[in-house]
C-alpha cells in the first residue's frame, strides 16, 4: 500500500507493507531518536508527534499516518536543544536512553500548558520509563526551564 507522510517537514510517498509499524517507518528514514523499548506502548521511548500530538509509534501502524504529519526529535532539534541543557544541568540524563521520549513529552507539555503544576508535569512524564533516575531531576529541569522562559529566556546566575 502507498502512503504519503510529512516526516519532519519533508513529504514522503512510499510503498509499505500493511503491517509496518510507525516506529519502523521513521527509523527506516534515519530518525534514530525513536527507540524500541517495550514494544507494548508502555515505556515512552518511541514517542513521536502525529499532527502535533505525542503518540507511541510502536503501537501504531504506519498506514494510520497516511496524510498526516509526523515529527521526531530530529525535526524538533532547535526546540529540544534549549530544554535539554536544563535536563543535563539537573543530572537527569544519566544514561540518556529515555531522553528523546522524555523531551518529546516535555515539548508537548510546554506547547499545551505554559504554567503546569508539579502534578501536571508528572502526568506528562508518567508514560516515560527511566531506569536511572527517580524523575525528580527531570521535574527540577522542567521547573528550571519554565522559570527561564518566564524570565524571557534570561539565565539567572546565583
Amino acid at each position: 500500500m502507498q502512503i504519503n507522510v510529512v516526516l519532519n517537514g519533508k513529504t514522503i510517498t512510499e510503498e509499505i507493507a500493511p503491517d509496518l509499524l510507525l516506529i519502523d517507518f521513521v527509523r527506516n528514514h534515519k530518525c534514530y531518536s525513536v527507540k524500541r523499548g517495550c514494544e507494548t506502548s508502555n515505556c515512552g521511548l518511541c514517542t513521536v508527534f502525529l499532527d502535533q500530538k505525542p503518540v507511541l509509534s510502536c503501537g501504531i501502524l504506519a498506514a494510520r499516518a497516511d496524510g498526516h504529519a509526523v515529527d521526531t526529535l530530529e525535526g524538533l532539534l532547535e526546540e529540544a536543544k534549549e530544554f535539554a541543557m536544563f535536563i543535563a544541568d539537573q543530572g537527569a540524563e544519566q544514561c540518556g536512553f529515555c531522553n528523546p521520549g522524555m523531551i518529546m513529552n516535555a515539548i508537548a507539555l510546554f506547547r499545551e500548558n505554559k504554567e503546569p503544576s508539579d502534578e501536571e508535569i508528572r502526568e506528562y512524564l508518567a508514560g516515560n520509563l527511566c531506569r536511572c533516575s527517580g524523575y525528580e531531576g527531570q521535574l527540577r529541569g522542567i521547573r528550571a526551564f519554565l522559570e527561564y522562559k518566564k524570565q524571557g529566556g534570561a539565565l539567572c546566575v546565583q
